[in-house]
């Protein structure tokens, strides 16, 4: 399905956003009122259930306006072709919708707004049609090598470029390999797209102009979970495109996990220990599922079916291990020098921790194991610097001719 957007659909997208968040601020406010007029464990007075009721009455005004301009707004942008255009520029909109879907995503598929992003491959920034007569139409370039760019939560295609340098364009362009991005909504489950990105592999291996020899996909940040978990269903389903991945390249991926989605889902179960907060609560689950996936860095669908993703029950995912028969490398970013103290250096790039982004567990059954001439640790860096760090580039090119 194609993500081709016209400017009148997007900002359709953006009015039905705002009418449902002002439906939920609507619903958080009498939440609140409610619980002042009616204090925990205190009965109720006939005076305070006339007060509620009144409310009541107001909020239920604001509902139904809101729902009524939504819609009428929703009408009138439909004839409109241009105003988005006007109002930031083709990559703005991108970056900002590619936050969205991360924060969102899910919820955004589960509405059918316009703003969510459907996953493709684009090879040149043009979406790549897996059709074998268009490929050779859309890409100047057809190798037998493929290399693949996963990107990371809230991140898009484009974000690869930092700081005018593009790992893929200059590694490709090196080694002559066909580059393809990966554009997806990652605010969905991360085996979701896990299991959407085996299909489209397999389709694009049967589909290439030429007989595909390998694949090497570089992955970022939560790209790397997204592609151990579209390896691991491809192999368990013996998908052909997984016999031609030769190697994985992992950069700041929080294999176990990331230590700020844990601190912001007890902050959630803070708030709802608190009676006064507790209707505040309610914000902390704007949270989409690929984010408290993050959580402990789960693949599987049994990691999350039927488990409340907002519950604090502890890392209770199956352990996958790094695929057999591909070389998969390892590069971990720390913010602080190598010269400062291990417990300094234990945040590595201030979203990932340094043990998480290595794979090391307290579990040894739950390790990843590296082999250690496959990993790289590069010092005075953050989690996006990974993305044009010139020292991460040369290591790339060291694994590339290995």
């Amino acid at each position: 399905m194609s993500n081709k957007k016209q400017p009148d659909s997007q900002l359709q997208g953006i009015t039905r956003l705002v009418v449902d968040a002002t439906l939920e601020v609507t619903d958080l406010v009498e939440a609140m009122h409610r619980r002042i007029v009616h204090p925990p464990l205190l009965p109720s007075t006939p005076v305070q259930h006339l007060i509620t009721d009144i409310a009541g009455m107001a909020y239920k005004n604001i509902r139904w306006s809101s729902k009524f301009i939504g819609k009428g707004a929703d009408m009138a942008l439909g004839k409109l072709s241009s105003v988005l255009g006007t109002i930031k520029t083709k990559d703005e909109r991108q970056v900002t919708r590619a936050l969205l879907n991360g924060l969102i995503g899910d919820y955004l598929v589960k509405t059918d707004n316009p703003l969510k992003i459907d996953m493709q491959f684009k090879n040149e920034g043009k979406e790549l049609p897996l059709k074998k007569k268009k490929i050779k139409e859309t890409s100047t370039a057809v190798t037998d090598k493929i290399l693949l760019m996963v990107h990371g939560s809230c991140l898009s295609d484009q974000q690869w470029t930092q700081n005018d340098h593009n790992h893929g364009v200059a590694l490709a362009k090196e080694f002559n390999k066909t580059l393809l991005f990966l554009n997806y909504n990652s605010g969905r489950h991360i085996s979701t797209n896990g299991q959407e990105l085996t299909t489209l592999l397999e389709q694009l291996v049967k589909e290439w102009p030429v007989t595909v020899k390998e694949i090497t996909i570089i992955a970022h940040s939560m790209g790397g979970l997204v592609t151990r978990s579209a390896v691991h269903y491809g192999q368990q389903q013996k998908q052909t495109w997984t016999k031609k991945l030769n190697k994985i390249v992992f950069l700041g991926t929080p294999h176990h996990g990331a230590s700020l989605e844990r601190a912001g889902n007890y902050v959630e179960v803070i708030l709802k220990a608190i009676p006064y907060a507790k209707p505040f609560a309610r914000l902390a689950k704007i949270r989409g599922a690929g984010v408290t996936d993050l959580r402990y860095g789960n693949l599987l669908d049994e990691d999350w079916q039927d488990i409340d993703q907002h519950a604090i029950k502890g890392d209770q995912r199956t352990h996958v291990p790094l695929p057999e028969k591909v070389a998969s490398y390892n590069v971990a970013g720390v913010a602080v020098k190598e010269t400062a103290s291990k417990v300094k250096q234990r945040f590595g790039d201030n979203l990932v921790s340094t043990k998480s982004a290595l794979g090391i567990h307290r579990k040894s059954s739950k390790k990843l194991n590296f082999k250690e001439e496959n990993i790289f640790i590069v010092y005075e860096t953050n989690h996006v610097g990974l993305l044009s760090n010139p020292k991460v580039y040369t290591q790339l090119k060291k694994w590339m001719t290995s």
